[in-house]
């Protein structure tokens, strides 16, 4: 792709998510996820391949219902209220805003396009498709969840993590097992929005970092299936053992980031008097606990077959920038001595 016009594109993603950010009016804040959407369009079928063309189409069809679903919402709750404001919201208008928005992130039941587009495209954009695109309909969550029915909230939470967990047990391609880590991650994230908002953006800051070196380590070793992670070893075995631990830390294992704010969220639950949806979520992290060992055996304990049974020196070097990956690696691995520093600012 020429790189003005990706440039562009990479500003206007920006710029919708920083609109939506700054808005209270609903207008603007539709706007900002429209610019969001047709700005990532191009870069999902830059590579005009059929199943490249299939997934943005299914993207664009399920995020323009998505956005109009809002558009209907917002002029609903401004034709019952007299105003565009988000702090002044009607109760049929919050609970459509909630679905359309949930439509947006893919939690469930509204997840069924999130694996199926994110199987379709290259690792780069299945990233930014996985994290920046999550950021500006979660902001709007965010700032409607007073008012949203907390039913609602704890019923999308809960399926999320259920479905996150199931979904991904017989999957064989490493992208759609990551579409149904983010379907849990995000049912995590919603599950205390209305309790502890601050806990949400907590989880939402570890999930990008643990989801950004995952998806920048399969690009690193060109990997998008199961049955090619065994060959990852004699390539580089360093980022073969890193991976297998980020892979545990999206699980939620100590002692690694991702084990913070499971934990955390658990306590808050429990704090709240459910100990019934507290157990029930632990019990749906072991599922997605169950995948990611999946994932860690095919890479660290098994190996495929090939004649050489040690490092290969003759290959070529990579190319790619390895810094974005070493820093999310890290920041994955080693950030849970901090969790009292968290909980200070946290509270």
């Amino acid at each position: 792709m020429n790189p003005y016009v990706l440039m562009i594109l990479l500003s206007s993603l920006g710029l919708g998510t920083t609109l939506t950010f700054a808005s209270s009016h609903w207008l603007l804040a539709w706007m900002g996820l429209e610019i969001n959407t047709l700005a990532i369009i191009p870069l999902m079928a830059q590579h005009h391949h059929p199943r490249a063309v299939e997934a943005t189409t299914k993207y664009f069809l399920t995020q323009a219902t998505g956005a109009a679903m809002i558009l209907f919402a917002g002029t609903t709750n401004a034709w019952i209220t007299g105003e565009w404001d988000m702090n002044n919201m009607s109760s049929p208008a919050t609970t459509m805003l909630m679905t359309a928005l949930a439509l947006k992130i893919g939690l469930a039941p509204m997840h069924f396009w999130m694996p199926e587009v994110l199987q379709g495209l290259d690792l780069l954009t299945g990233l930014i498709l996985s994290t920046w695109q999550k950021l500006a309909p979660l902001a709007l969550i965010i700032q409607i969840a007073s008012t949203i029915d907390p039913f609602l909230l704890t019923a999308l939470g809960l399926m999320s993590t259920l479905v996150g967990g199931w979904g991904g047990l017989n999957q064989t391609q490493l992208r759609k097992i990551l579409a149904y880590s983010s379907i849990a991650h995000m049912g995590w994230m919603i599950i205390v929005l209305q309790y502890a908002p601050q806990l949400t953006l907590l989880a939402l800051a570890t999930y990008i970092c643990m989801t950004s070196a995952a998806f920048l380590t399969l690009k690193t070793s060109s990997t998008t299936k199961i049955s090619t992670l065994a060959m990852t070893w004699s390539n580089s075995p360093i980022l073969t053992a890193t991976t297998a631990l980020v892979l545990l830390s999206l699980g939620g294992l100590p002692p690694l980031t991702g084990f913070m704010p499971k934990w955390m969220i658990l306590q808050e639950l429990t704090k709240q008097s459910l100990p019934l949806i507290a157990t029930t979520m632990a019990l749906a992290a072991l599922l997605s606990l169950y995948f990611y060992l999946r994932l860690c055996y095919a890479m660290t304990l098994t190996i495929s077959p090939s004649t050489t049974n040690f490092t290969t020196p003759w290959r070529t070097q990579t190319t790619q920038t390895s810094l974005p990956l070493s820093i999310f690696t890290t920041i994955a691995l080693g950030l849970l001595p901090v969790t009292p520093a968290v909980l200070m600012l946290a509270n």
